[in-house]
């Protein structure tokens, strides 16, 4: 008997379909706005893997047409600094984005300095104001990542409604809002974390399963129901015995392409699409600015 293989949901692929959209529309804004969109991501300290999404994001910037203004600090910025700089960056009419990259030195508090960004800037949907509007149904700027989930799910016509869903993970990051974007698609949702009894039994009854926990290989085939949905949003650096480091997901890709309809892959699944949903944030920051 053939062995079944899962459907990838190639993230890598819409990723780069939605920056050729966006090439065009900014292209076409251009003339009106008199100026290119500005996005700002600010950095402190010398974190190997977010200076790599860093220069991810400006890449990704330069590929369709938004002006970075990056800046990155030394480990030991105080508060009040990075403060000053967001208040500049919230009045200078250049800049339509501003991302602070997460993690942060332990001395400086997140979710203070996230507060400090207007929310009309907040390219990564998490300053309360957005956070309650997408609560509340209402339109907003939404965390980069599960809209990502959203829309690769939206562009293979995976339908929602009605379905179970299980979210692992509880972050504000992804796994709450995660749960909020597929409750507004009427799926069923079930919220699963680190204290939860009988992940197993809870995971065999998903339909479409998120997993956003960052455990290496944490979901295994016998977790997972037959002709599930299953994405893979975390992203685990790991060293092999030769000391070669690599990128792996929370799922056990090899074994749970075995039972489930379709798959994210790590990389170039999740990674790209949230990219993507940050670039379309900014520019539809800047779009506002045309109509204000």
């Amino acid at each position: 008997m053939e062995t079944k293989t899962a459907q990838l949901l190639d993230g890598k692929a819409l990723g780069l379909k939605i920056h050729e959209q966006l090439s065009t529309k900014i292209a076409q804004l251009k003339s009106q706005v008199g100026r290119t969109p500005g996005l700002a991501v600010l950095m402190v300290g010398d974190n190997p893997a977010s200076a790599a999404y860093v220069r991810n994001k400006e890449r990704a910037c330069s590929k369709v047409g938004i002006t970075s203004f990056n800046r990155h600090f030394p480990g030991d910025t105080s508060f009040n600094e990075l403060q000053k700089v967001i208040h500049n960056l919230n009045s200078d009419e250049r800049v339509d984005g501003i991302l602070v990259q997460l993690p942060l030195p332990a001395h400086l508090d997140a979710v203070a300095l996230l507060h400090q960004i207007a929310p009309e800037k907040d390219v990564d949907g998490l300053h309360p104001l957005n956070l309650g509007k997408l609560l509340r149904g209402e339109p907003g700027l939404r965390s980069c990542t599960p809209a990502g989930v959203m829309r690769l799910l939206q562009e293979y016509s995976i339908p929602l409604e009605g379905k179970q869903a299980v979210v692992l993970g509880r972050s504000i990051l992804v796994g709450k809002p995660m749960s909020m974007m597929l409750l507004a698609a009427n799926a069923t949702v079930t919220m699963a974390h680190s204290r939860t009894q009988n992940l197993q039994d809870i995971t065999k009854n998903a339909d479409i399963l998120v997993s956003a926990v960052g455990i290496p290989q944490l979901i295994t085939a016998q977790m997972v129901k037959e002709g599930a949905v299953v994405v893979d949003v975390g992203i685990n650096r790991i060293t092999d015995e030769n000391g070669k480091s690599r990128l792996i997901g929370d799922v056990r890709f090899d074994e749970v392409a075995t039972v489930a309809d379709y798959l994210t892959p790590v990389p170039g699944g999740i990674g790209p699409m949230t990219v993507a949903m940050l670039l379309e944030n900014t520019v539809s920051s800047y779009q506002l600015t045309v109509n204000s």
